[in-house]
C-alpha cells in the first residue's frame, strides 16, 4: 500500500536535506518525488536550457525562478494537479516501494491533490520551519517577486500539518527517529 509523505517549507529550510534522511532510514523502502522536476523539465524543454543546471541550487536556476514561478501559475490556474500528476507518474507506475517522499510541496492545491487522488488516510503531511537567520547562513536571500509570492507563502496560513518540525539546527537522529515511529504507527 502507498504512503505519501508531503514536505514543505521556506526555501533552504531543509526539504531536501530530511527528504534524503528519512529515504536513507526508509532503507530501499521509498523514493523521493520533486514537484519542481517536471516544471524544470518542461521550462528547459521549451525555452532550450540546460536541464542539469535547472536541477542543481546553484545561480542558473535562479536566473529563471521567477519566470518559471510565474510560468507554472498560469499552467495551475488551469489545472492545479498538472504539475503533481507529471511527478508523481512514474511512483505511481512503481507501486512496490511503500512510500514517496514529495520534497517541495508548496501550495494548498498541491495537499489537495495528494488528498484527493491518494485519499487524506495516505497522506501525511510535513512542515519544516526555520529562522530567516538559519536560512540565510544556509545561502537564503529574500528575494522579491520570489519569497513574497504563493510558490513560498501559500502554505503559511495552513492548519493541517501533521507535523511541524523546527530545523534550525542540524535535524538529530531523535527527531528522525520520532517522525519513522510516527510513520509507522499512522500506517500500520
Amino acid at each position: 500500500m502507498l504512503k505519501i509523505v508531503l514536505i514543505s517549507g521556506k526555501r533552504k529550510c531543509g526539504k531536501d536535506y530530511l527528504s534524503e534522511r528519512l529515504q536513507k532510514r526508509l532503507d530501499g523502502r521509498s523514493r523521493i518525488v520533486r514537484i519542481s522536476e517536471p516544471i524544470k523539465s518542461e521550462w528547459a524543454r521549451k525555452h532550450n536550457l540546460n536541464l542539469s543546471e535547472l536541477l542543481t541550487d546553484g545561480p542558473y536556476k535562479e536566473k529563471f525562478r521567477r519566470d518559471m514561478i510565474e510560468w507554472s501559475d498560469e499552467v495551475r490556474a488551469k489545472d492545479y494537479g498538472y504539475f503533481c500528476r507529471l511527478a508523481m507518474k512514474d511512483a505511481i507506475d512503481h507501486q512496490a516501494i511503500p512510500y514517496v517522499l514529495v520534497s517541495d510541496v508548496r501550495r494548498k492545491n498541491d495537499i489537495k491533490w495528494f488528498c484527493e487522488t491518494f485519499s487524506k488516510d495516505k497522506v501525511l503531511t510535513i512542515r519544516l520551519t526555520s529562522r530567516p537567520e538559519t536560512r540565510s547562513a544556509r545561502g537564503w536571500t529574500f528575494s522579491a517577486g520570489i519569497d513574497d509570492v504563493s510558490s513560498e507563502c501559500d502554505l503559511d496560513d495552513f492548519d493541517g500539518f501533521d507535523f511541524i518540525i523546527p530545523n534550525d539546527d542540524e535535524l538529530d537522529e531523535e527527531a528522525i527517529d520520532h517522525l519513522l515511529d510516527k510513520l509507522q504507527l499512522k500506517y500500520k
